[in-house]
């Protein structure tokens, strides 16, 4: 009798507590991956050979469900949506897609993928892949043929991108480095060989070694800092955070965060309270980081292909790495973990991958002093503290450091910095007087390229300025001569002024920022202020954003055609999140960004009205998709961990 007693009272907990902090778009847990992966392993698809998880993630459920569900009205309160998962595994040398029905226990949906492009690679692959060439022959030939000692050398897959082949498999190319007693490997490498291998068989496919350059020097390469780290907090207010399950309160923002493998950290739902009506207003339904694009500029043979796009392939949330206290994050931060399926299926627990503080800017957000006033001087203003939900993702050399920031005055500011170490090619050259050749780079140190290469990474946005119907303005800035002197009583010539367009097509959504001074706006406009002004956001670029500079017949820029504008705006499709397409790994250019926005759909608000698009719900009175990408500055004059290359654009509100 009292064992009854206790279950009911500890599910009866359970109930309660799920219904206290459940939100539609929480993460899936460990007992929703587990319990996905059993029931996977339980279909036909556990018999075949070789059942590898490569995708296993919350199906995003429908949009409209979500926000009538999250509507303070309880009257209209519909029942949750349901919770599902979408999982993409491999078996039988064939990609497998799955939609599992986490309440009803049942697979809803099965197919195989047969387009073009592979899904990410696992962990395990890529460790196998580093082992192989250590063990072929050839490969231990070339190593011994160069007096070096093999168990000295690190081997690093990397992925190949796509060049036109009618017929691709699963494939990476190893480059392998000398550590010699050095922890900063990417500096040593061995150049002249690489290994291709065949990563379903598992076996080596190609090899070439065709030549040998030293190897540069492993003194005065050591990453690793010799102080301590200092105590330091950012001197915040006095209100602090709230964090329940996945939401997040603070002063006048809430929002929900959220982990995924491929993403990274996710922000959901961020609203601000107006402090007139004491209600909260509806900001961006979804933000995250979409894709990267990362090619380096040698067209050599044992770099060319050398063009990443780090999300597809490898993964954000796979590659976060453990945030460090008082390196990563300041004394006053929470942290938060996050959940991922290893390639079995497994959840796998990830610790303390992302950390949320109040910042102190050390400046002010709003000031004014006035002396017009007889007698006084009055000075008032506001401290600049802001919120940050912070992640680091680590891809192979380079140390991604994304910041989510909210300001009191309703701002987003979304920031990235670059850090790590450089990636560099080996060359006999010792000094800049030697070189006769195009080395593609920068000579760093003594028998040391650095390579020239970009590094862009695309955002997804879904805005949702004070609801759905959100539109995108261009307010573009126009010269007006003076023609009319007597009228005005002017001895001016000219003046500037405002002219807004609000694009009607995703043509008009392709915007490439600095060919002429335009302010870009999200507008609600079935929402006026008092005064009559359409409410809405505005993007701030902090710096100028870069767009690619390869050809547009180039095969990576085929594949990555999203880094032609700096601006996409397109019609919301729930299914339209990654930038360079769901499939990444030697993908085509056949699905992506540029060939949704091609499609050209007419997306100005019309107040009202739906149609059906596509294979999806897509909204032709809804502008929710504001997808803008950005480079870090080409070139380099020294070891990427002595500097850092900041991005950030901040979303504004104005009303």
């Amino acid at each position: 009798m009292n064992t009854h007693i206790l279950t009911l009272v500890f599910l009866l907990q359970c109930a309660f507590t799920f219904g206290l902090h459940f939100h539609p778009l929480d993460p899936l847990t460990p007992q929703e991956i587990n319990k996905t992966s059993f029931i996977v392993k339980k279909s036909h698809l556990g018999n075949l050979k070789d059942l590898t998880f490569h995708y296993l993630d919350l199906e995003e459920p429908n949009k409209t469900h979500v926000l009538q569900w999250l509507s303070p009205n309880p009257s209209k309160k519909p029942p949750p949506p349901r919770r599902r998962s979408l999982v993409v595994v491999r078996a039988g040398g064939q990609t497998h897609e799955l939609i599992i029905d986490l309440t009803t226990s049942k697979i809803v949906s099965s197919r195989i993928y047969t387009g073009h492009g592979f899904p990410s690679l696992t962990f395990i692959e890529l460790f196998r892949a580093s082992k192989l060439p250590l063990t072929y022959p050839p490969f231990k030939k070339s190593i011994l043929d160069r007096a070096l000692n093999i168990s000295e050398v690190s081997c690093i897959p990397f992925t190949v991108g796509w060049y036109g082949e009618i017929t691709t498999r699963r494939e990476v190319k190893a480059s392998c480095f000398y550590r010699d007693g050095s922890v900063n490997v990417f500096t040593r490498p061995i150049e002249g060989i690489t290994v291709t291998i065949d990563v379903d068989s598992m076996q080596v496919v190609k090899y070439s070694d065709r030549f040998r350059k030293p190897l540069p020097d492993k003194e005065g390469n050591d990453f690793r800092t010799k102080h301590k780290p200092f105590p330091f907090s950012c001197n915040v207010s006095d209100t602090g955070f709230k964090i329940l399950g996945n939401r997040v309160k603070w002063a006048n923002w809430k929002f929900h965060v959220g982990f995924t493998a491929r993403a990274g950290v996710t922000i959901s739902t961020a609203s601000v309270l107006d402090p007139r009506t004491k209600r909260f207003r509806r900001v961006m339904y979804r933000g995250h980081v979409s894709e990267t694009f990362v090619p380096y500029m040698d067209p050599t043979y044992e770099w060319y292909y050398r063009t990443f796009m780090d999300i597809g392939e490898f993964g954000f949330g796979r590659s976060a790495v453990n945030l460090q206290p008082l390196i990563d994050c300041p004394q006053n931060a929470a942290f938060l973990d996050g959940h991922v399926a290893g390639p079995d299926g497994t959840a796998q627990r990830m610790t303390n991958v992302m950390c949320v503080f109040e910042k102190n800017g050390y400046g002010a957000s709003f000031r004014h002093t006035e002396i017009n006033v007889p007698g006084q001087v009055i000075t008032s203003g506001e401290a600049d503290i802001s919120l940050v939900v912070r992640m680091v993702a680590t891809l192979g050399n380079y140390d991604y450091i994304v910041d989510w920031e909210f300001k009191k005055n309703g701002a987003i500011r979304v920031g990235v910095d670059l850090t790590g170490v450089l990636e560099v090619k080996a060359t006999s050259y010792t000094s800049n007087d030697q070189i006769t050749d195009n080395v593609y780079g920068t000579l760093v140190a003594k028998n040391t390229i650095a390579v020239n290469h970009d590094h862009y990474l695309t955002y997804y946005l879904d805005l949702d300025v004070d609801g759905n119907g959100n539109s995108l303005v261009k307010a573009k800035l126009r010269t007006v001569r003076v023609t009319d002197v007597n009228k005005t009583s002017s001895r001016r010539k000219s003046y500037w002024t405002v002219v807004k367009e609000t694009a009607k097509t995703e043509a008009d959504g392709r915007v490439r920022l600095g060919s002429e001074p335009v302010e870009l706006l999200i507008v609600n406009p079935k929402k006026k202020t008092k005064l009559g002004n359409t409410v809405g956001y505005r993007l701030i670029p902090e710096h100028l954003p870069a767009t690619s500079l390869l050809t547009d017949d180039d095969y990576p820029e085929i594949r990555a055609g999203y880094t032609k504008y700096p601006v996409w705006v397109t019609a919301y499709n729930r299914s339209e999140r990654w930038a360079g397409g769901f499939y990444s790994d030697r993908s085509r250019g056949d699905d992506g960004l540029a060939v949704w926005s091609s499609r050209n759909i007419f997306m100005v608000c019309l107040m009202g009205g739906q149609e059906q698009r596509d294979r999806e719900q897509r909204h032709s009175d809804v502008v929710q998709r504001w997808v803008s990408s950005h480079s870090i500055p080409r070139g380099f004059s020294g070891y990427a961990h002595s500097s850092r290359w900041i991005y950030s654009s901040t979303f504004q509100f104005f009303r």
